[in-house]
């Protein structure tokens, strides 16, 4: 189970005892390669930690990596509203390295995060229950977390199938998984991948990033809604 940082909830209780602020709306546009895994997923997510409510728009779906760069860019630049994060969320899969690299770089310059996984967003999934140190393929991914989630529910419970475009994997992996974990092992090994040739960093993912910032605890955008609260914006 995933452990949420409670310094928002203490600013904004401490904030109570004074006055009814108003609640504080946090933009965030979100585009995905696939059309419903990560939609499904990050869609999952609590939309309110005390007076600050995410408000979170999709896009993409169904398009490559570079792609996905391209339309998150689009979207924010013909956007009418202020979003506090744009994130891009593609995977490695088997895109040529040289496109999947420049996808991150183009991200970089254009102030785009990106949440890219090498070589599936299951690997995200998978570190809940494993650290996995090694290359896999989808398939791969796929029998590991069945394996895994079953061993969790135990035999008496209706056997787990992983189907990819699920809008159940959010509170599956809250029930069986150990999401403070995963961010744990993730953040160890992009660590250990230093560079800029992503593509061989297989495995690993930035998701961990995104999840970090939609509960509540990446120190960055809590510094920088704590701002954004100060200034009634």
């Amino acid at each position: 189970m995933k452990k949420i940082d409670n310094a928002l909830l203490k600013r904004f209780a401490r904030q109570s005892t004074k006055s009814q602020p108003r609640e504080l709306v946090s933009y965030f546009l979100v585009v995905c390669e696939g059309k419903a895994t990560e939609p499904n997923y990050f869609k999952s997510f609590p939309k309110q930690i005390g007076k600050l409510i995410y408000q979170l728009e999709f896009g993409g779906g169904g398009i490559n990596t570079l792609g996905v760069v391209e339309k998150a860019i689009q979207l924010r630049d013909a956007s009418l509203v202020k979003y506090d994060r744009v994130w891009a969320v593609f995977d490695k899969d088997s895109f040529p390295a040289d496109r999947f690299n420049s996808a991150i770089l183009k991200a970089r310059g254009n102030n785009i995060n990106c949440a890219w996984s090498n070589e599936a967003f299951e690997l995200w999934y998978l570190l809940h229950f494993q650290n996995r140190v090694t290359p896999m393929s989808r398939d791969e991914y796929k029998s590991e977390l069945e394996k895994a989630i079953n061993q969790m529910k135990g035999s008496k419970e209706k056997k787990f199938e992983y189907l990819k475009n699920s809008n159940e994997m959010y509170s599956i992996l809250e029930e069986y998984g150990d999401q403070e974990q995963a961010i744990k092992w993730a953040k160890v090994i992009a660590s250990t991948n230093l560079g800029e040739n992503f593509a061989s960093f297989n495995p690993q993912t930035m998701v961990f990033q995104l999840v970090e910032e939609l509960n509540g605890q990446s120190e960055e955008l809590n510094r920088e809604i704590e701002l954004k609260f100060s200034k009634g914006e």
